[in-house]
């Protein structure tokens, strides 16, 4: 009877709403790389949704959702407006309506939430016509040994936090609220250092020691915006939002523990113990890829990870946001370990596709990694107060 209240309660305070935000664009409000209101808190409301631009959190969880049969467009509108209140609520440090364990609440730690639309979720909105060209899975890769478990899905929630207390909370309250119109497909937990191990602004180590996303555009910078933001030319709904590529990547650390240091670094074309390149001195010294060492061969190969991730394209770049994930190893194996890969870009077959067609191909790296869940989602502009996440698209005649 609680969530039947709520869901009434919210309802009845957001129909004055409609289509307001249909005529808000993305130049309204000033992008967030970092934004707080308060200390430990990140703004939910503004142009865009947080958990993009913002700082990575030292733990995040994705969950993919498939719809319900017989879920329609107004069922999908209760359900973002359930999430919109929750997420601006417990992001801010205060207890959900109806919240059964409301102490847990009052220390976000830096939560986010942020929602993602599937193929599957425009389809039961009817609304099939208004999705972008590459919203729908990436095309076949020769590395690729994709498992559904990891795969797809009608919608997405991302939820991240620099403590896992508040983040399973938060999951919680969403999972709840979702219960009537979704059932979860599938979840992927993500973890980087702890916030304070580390300098502000240290490029995160994957679980085989590398330094791992170097060459990432700046939050905030033109640069960035160029490259994530979508404009709205192809979906006017979608100014503002931005695609989600989402790659599941089991590192096989058992083989990679046979491999000796420069063999490691050969494959990488970095050096493990600062991130350089081979022809640099820091990590954020830009490749030589035509320099030669002794014998005359490239110091950097162009089969190594870093000469076959690059492209004299410079629209072929995005913004990665990545993950470690460790689970319980079964057998002889010593470990089950690997990557949540998320990149997020205007146009997934413009920036994204063309390089991972690269990686596939004849990157070295392919021997000791293994991509094995894939998904592609749109992720709406952020909203103001008053209205709901999706409501640009939902709110569609």
């Amino acid at each position: 009877m609680a969530e039947l209240s709520r869901r009434r309660l919210l309802g009845a305070g957001a129909v004055a709403a409609g289509g307001a935000a249909l005529g808000w664009g993305a130049g309204a409000v000033t992008g967030r790389a970092a934004a707080t209101a308060a200390p430990g808190t990140v703004d939910f409301h503004g142009a865009h949704q947080a958990g993009i631009a913002t700082a990575p959190q030292a733990h995040t969880t994705f969950v993919a959702f498939d719809l319900r049969p017989g879920t329609d467009r107004a069922a999908l509108v209760r359900l973002m407006r359930v999430w919109t209140d929750d997420a601006a609520r417990l992001t801010s440090g205060r207890a959900v309506l109806a919240d059964t364990e409301p102490e847990l609440a009052t220390a976000p730690a830096r939560l986010t939430v942020t929602v993602g639309f599937g193929p599957g979720l425009l389809r039961a909105a009817g609304l099939e016509g208004s999705a972008p060209a590459w919203l729908k899975p990436l095309p076949p890769f020769a590395i690729d040994r994709l498992e559904e478990r990891w795969s797809d899905g009608d919608l997405l929630l991302q939820v991240g936090a620099d403590d896992p207390v508040a983040l399973a909370h938060a999951l919680r309250v969403l999972l709840k609220g979702a219960r009537a119109t979704a059932t979860v497909r599938w979840t992927q937990r993500g973890f980087r250092r702890a916030r304070g191990t580390e300098p502000e602004g240290t490029t995160m180590r994957n679980l085989m020691g590398q330094v791992d996303g170097t060459v990432n555009p700046a939050a905030g910078s033109a640069d960035f915006d160029a490259l994530v933001w979508c404009e709205g030319a192809e979906q006017p709904w979608l100014a503002g939002g931005t695609s989600m590529v989402i790659r599941r990547i089991r590192m096989d650390l058992d083989a990679w523990d046979e491999l000796d240091l420069p063999g490691r670094e050969i494959v990488m074309g970095r050096r493990l113990s600062d991130g350089a390149p081979l022809t640099g001195t820091a990590e954020h010294d830009e490749p030589d890829f035509a320099a030669a060492g002794p014998g005359g061969l490239t110091v950097i190969s162009e089969f190594s990870h870093i000469a076959r991730s690059r492209s004299a394209d410079p629209r072929q770049r995005f913004h990665r946001r990545a993950y470690n994930y460790d689970e319980a190893p079964s057998g002889a194996e010593i470990s089950d370990s690997g990557l949540i890969f998320v990149a997020y870009q205007a146009d997934v077959e413009a920036q994204f596709t063309p390089v991972q067609q690269r990686l596939s191909d004849s990157d070295m790296f392919n021997r000791w990694t293994i991509p094995i869940g894939s998904a592609v989602f749109a992720i709406p502009p952020g909203c103001r107060e008053g209205e709901y996440l999706g409501q640009a698209l939902l709110s569609l005649r």
